[in-house]
């Protein structure tokens, strides 16, 4: 017995040893926000202390980019490692349900969970209905647990009449703002998974500053206060059939209010991994699914949320997929440190992959940063970042874009390609297409070649 007893002890020990050997994780994705909508990256109007915190604490990154220019298509890259001229869906789809990932697919949450991680996903998922039987959704996927929107059109507004947890749709009474619900149920996790010493995934791809510029009351009023002379204002939005969407006075207070509320949170979330004691073991990521948006009463020159870069979301000029990204790893990742690596939204699988230390998914197309993380190691670089944008059903292609180091290519509605050097020319003013034909050419074969048809699409 004396001797089963002290086998036991060692068998809880190695347990526990090796759980805090592995790194936790959380990958935090906000909507719409602009490459200049964070303190770090030039905001002047709108603090963001504690987002900024992963900055002044971590690695800040000035030449990371999105999946692609909208929602669907930018999240699709994120969780398959396919760049979006290889990925399944190019573009936002009225049929939300054909933007599912299929069943065969190895994806990012599926990498930590064959890692043994507890996983738990929480906001809006963008990829099909969260609640659909029978069908993809972030259940089948390698989520242990997820709350969040019905449906990507759903997410539109903040005030809706039911949320998913789980799979199972829970009516609200449509005055609840549901984004704190779905962050409680994020802090619910790291707590939970925190106190046991299992390792975790924890995704908050969260609504913020989406579209409708709602947020909770109390801190709306507060930046009524500031910007009175904008009360003239009307915010509108929609959210589908059946869905309330509130207008919202003052827009532009609207906007702040939501923003401080998220800044808020992330601090509540890295308090809690100091109280717990986790800090250390935990990779905390914060990025945005594309470029600043122009819709329901947002007004992104007010704010210069590109940071001057030229273009929205929903093209491909820069302001459109140039997107921050801050990584807070305490003891792996030197403080205060600034890269300019060229990655994009395929890095982050293969990222986690190395260090879970599972093999990637066979034929993705991103590259792992964990050697710019960390300072340790070679960095393999890109030969070239592709993005094409679809829209409609049909997915017929409306714009494309190309960067090989410092040369940016973009097409846009078959008009004539343009040709920019973003080292000496960052905000797009100069186009070189004329005077750089062989170039041009150069950028055209890499188009060509990164272009693989949806099945709807001809060839190129």
């Amino acid at each position: 017995m004396k001797i089963l007893l002290i086998s036991a002890i060692t068998l809880v020990n190695a347990i526990t040893s090796y759980a805090a050997e592995k790194t936790n994780v959380i990958y935090i994705l906000a909507d719409d926000l602009g490459y200049g909508d964070l303190a770090c990256y030039g905001q002047e109007k709108l603090p963001t202390p504690n987002i900024d915190r992963l900055a002044t604490e971590g690695l800040q990154f000035t030449n990371h980019y999105s999946g692609n220019t909208v929602c669907t298509p930018s999240r699709a890259v994120l969780m398959t490692g396919l760049h979006s001229g290889r990925c399944y869906v190019r573009g936002n789809l009225k049929s939300e349900n054909g933007a599912s990932l299929k069943p065969e697919w190895t994806v990012l949450p599926e990498v930590f969970k064959a890692a043994g991680y507890a996983t738990g996903g929480f906001g809006k998922w963008g990829l099909g209905q969260t609640n659909s039987e029978g069908a993809p959704n972030p259940l089948t996927h390698g989520f242990d647990t997820y709350a969040g929107w019905k449906s990507q059109m759903i997410a539109h507004t903040y005030y809706p009449s039911s949320w998913v947890v789980d799979g199972e749709e829970l009516l609200l009474d449509g005055e609840t703002y549901v984004h704190d619900l779905i962050m409680q149920k994020a802090f619910d996790f790291i707590k939970e998974n925190g106190k046991s010493g299992a390792p975790f995934f924890c995704y908050i791809p969260t609504g913020v500053p989406h579209a409708a510029m709602q947020a909770p009351a109390e801190l709306h009023e507060k930046w009524r206060k500031k910007f009175p002379e904008f009360d003239n204002k009307i915010g509108k939005y929609g959210a589908g059939p059946d869905e309330e969407c509130p207008d919202v006075q003052n827009p532009i207070a609207g906007y702040a209010a939501m923003m401080e509320n998220l800044d808020n949170q992330v601090g509540h979330i890295l308090d809690l991994l100091k109280e717990m004691g986790i800090d250390e073991h935990t990779l905390v990521m914060f990025s945005s699914d594309n470029g600043a948006h122009k819709e329901g009463g947002h007004d992104p020159n007010f704010w210069n949320s590109t940071g001057s870069l030229r273009g929205h979301k929903r093209d491909m000029h820069e302001g459109g997929i140039r997107t921050p990204m801050l990584a807070r790893w305490p003891g792996s990742i030197e403080a205060g440190t600034t890269t300019d690596h060229l990655s994009c939204f395929q890095d982050i699988l293969p990222t986690a992959a190395e260090i879970v230390g599972q093999p990637a998914p066979e034929g993705i197309d991103g590259v792992s940063f964990l050697a710019t993380l960390t300072g340790k190691g070679n960095q393999p670089s890109h030969d070239y970042l592709y993005w094409e944008f679809c829209k409609g059903e049909n997915q017929d292609i409306f714009s494309q874009a190309v960067r090989q180091g410092q040369w940016k290519a973009y097409v846009q509605a078959k008009k004539p390609i343009e040709l920019y050097d973003l080292e000496k020319d960052p905000y797009e003013e100069n186009d070189l297409a004329a005077s750089m034909p062989e170039r041009v050419k150069e950028m055209k074969k890499i188009i060509a070649e990164a272009h693989h048809p949806l099945p709807t699409q001809k060839k190129n």
